[in-house]
């Protein structure tokens, strides 16, 4: 089996074994991956598929796309967190596949194979196809719809604008508006580089029905069951104060999307962007030219750049936003490697076994032992309490703890703080629907467990009487400690 005989063959079984290989040793972490899970476990218990919940409450921060790949995970295979990783790896198969197959289209199958590879194993995209979040999705849906667009454009068969519709609309069902609002953008500035207008009237007008037929699939009985509610929350909360308000602002800066490209794209960013960028330089000083795309690297460059300049201009930036990028820089990068082949196939075998070294060194023992993931406290607390039981948390809250052990935990504040910060639909406290708990209430008559995250060591001796309090583990990041019910 090889790239050159049996390419699709070869991307399924390598992508698979290299995405899913350790996933059932991984943990899910905090603070990202257990909202997915948890969530997907409560609609599951709940046997409601259209409203997301956590902790008991509507759960408004993302669409359902993701949540019904997990619930589909869990129903199949069970609650674990190699089921819990199954699709996002499914899903980076196809991403790969889905690469090969355009570039082939649009170049020859040499560039289709180089591109594949270099996409399959970028770091970025190896982490994502590992990850418990709903980008590896969205980058599928997303970048079908530009797919299937140029091949529209460059064909004389314009049904397959039908195809950017369906895939705009699964892709809104993942991550919200962005997804047909973004790919729309990139549309648009082609169109207008190249002064193509009559083509908009050439892109299938009526598939707008297939696009609002698939999102009204979710978003018309959200809208019916959950009213202003939903629309305030999801658009106005975790949409545009995502875009106008810093979740980190220590993040909003001008370079960051630029120097993160060198990290998400390793090891083929350091390999293919300078050299490209010296040798354009070159040609400028001996020609005085600028460099002349063809219209399919055009394209290629307008989608890649667009995206980038879209989201370092969005207040609240992730590491993971760019990833739609990773399709046309590879299929770019391809081309300048196809001519390196000794250097490029040395590159992707030494790198494939780093990925590999890098999951059972790194991810597995990291996840597992350095407190990302509170998986064992949750599994102790869930074989040492009773139902009546109080289980509280000082600290930044841990939803893997509920996840994993099955029991309502609460974060602990005074009962001032508590008031704080409760969700208020007007700023990131609106993410807040933990269950809380305050200091001053703590009950007297009953066993209570408290878990204080090392960093608040200092509020737990200044709010509590720890003589009270006795240690029974420590944990990474965490100790427990008991007090029992007292006459």
């Amino acid at each position: 089996m090889s790239i050159e005989r049996r390419p699709i063959l070869f991307f399924v079984v390598f992508t698979l074994a290299l995405y899913l290989l350790g996933n059932g040793m991984i943990p899910a972490t905090d603070p990202v991956e257990t909202n997915y899970t948890q969530t997907a476990k409560e609609m599951l218990a709940s046997g409601d598929f259209i409203s997301p919940r956590i902790f008991g409450n509507f759960w408004y921060d993302k669409p359902v796309f993701f949540y019904w790949e997990l619930i589909g995970a869990f129903s199949l295979f069970g609650i674990s967190d190699f089921s819990a990783r199954l699709f996002p790896s499914v899903f980076g198969m196809i991403g790969v596949l889905m690469t090969y197959w355009f570039a082939k289209r649009i170049y020859d199958k040499k560039t289709a194979g180089y591109a594949a590879l270099m996409l399959a194993t970028s770091f970025g995209y190896w982490l994502v196809s590992k990850t418990i979040i709903t980008d590896m999705t969205l980058f599928v849906f997303f970048n079908a719809v530009l797919v299937f667009f140029y091949i529209a454009y460059t064909s004389e068969n314009k049904k397959w604008y039908y195809l950017c519709y369906l895939f705009a609309g699964l892709a809104v069902l993942t991550k919200g508006p962005i997804g047909i609002l973004l790919p729309g953008l990139v549309v648009t500035i082609f169109i207008c580089v190249r002064r193509d207008f009559k083509e908009i009237l050439r892109m299938k007008p009526l598939g707008f029905v297939v696009f609002v037929a698939v999102v009204a699939v979710w978003y018309y009985p959200m809208i019916v069951l959950h009213g202003d509610d939903f629309i305030k929350n999801f658009l106005g909360v975790h949409n545009v104060l995502r875009a106008t308000q810093s979740e980190h602002p220590l993040w909003n800066v001008w370079w960051y999307y630029s120097v993160l490209f060198f990290l998400i794209f390793m090891p083929w960013s350091f390999m293919t962007l300078p050299k490209t960028l010296a040798r354009y330089v070159k040609a400028y000083r001996e020609n005085h030219e600028l460099p002349k795309f063809d219209q399919t690297q055009l394209f290629l460059l307008i989608w890649a750049i667009t995206v980038t300049l879209f989201y370092q201009n969005m207040a609240t930036k992730y590491t993971t936003y760019t990833l739609p990028t990773l399709l046309p820089i590879s299929i770019l990068g391809a081309r300048y490697m196809i001519n390196h082949d000794r250097l490029f196939k040395r590159t992707a075998a030494v790198w494939t076994i780093c990925l590999v070294v890098l999951t059972f060194l790194v991810a597995i023992p990291v996840t597992r032992n350095q407190g990302y993931s509170q998986w064992e406290a949750g599994a102790y607390l869930k074989e040492i309490c009773n139902d009546d039981d109080l289980i509280v948390e000082i600290g930044d809250y841990k939803v893997s703890l509920t996840y994993y052990s099955d029991l309502k935990v609460y974060r602990l504040e005074t009962r001032a703080d508590v008031q704080k910060e409760r969700p208020d639909g007007k700023s990131w406290k609106a993410k807040n629907f933990m269950p809380f708990y305050a200091i001053e209430d703590l009950p007297r008559d009953k066993k209570v467990y408290l878990l204080v995250q090392s960093k608040r060591r200092k509020a737990f001796e200044a709010n509590m009487k720890v003589d009270e309090w006795e240690l029974v583990r420590t944990f990474p990041r965490f100790e427990l400690f008991v007090r029992k019910p007292q006459s």
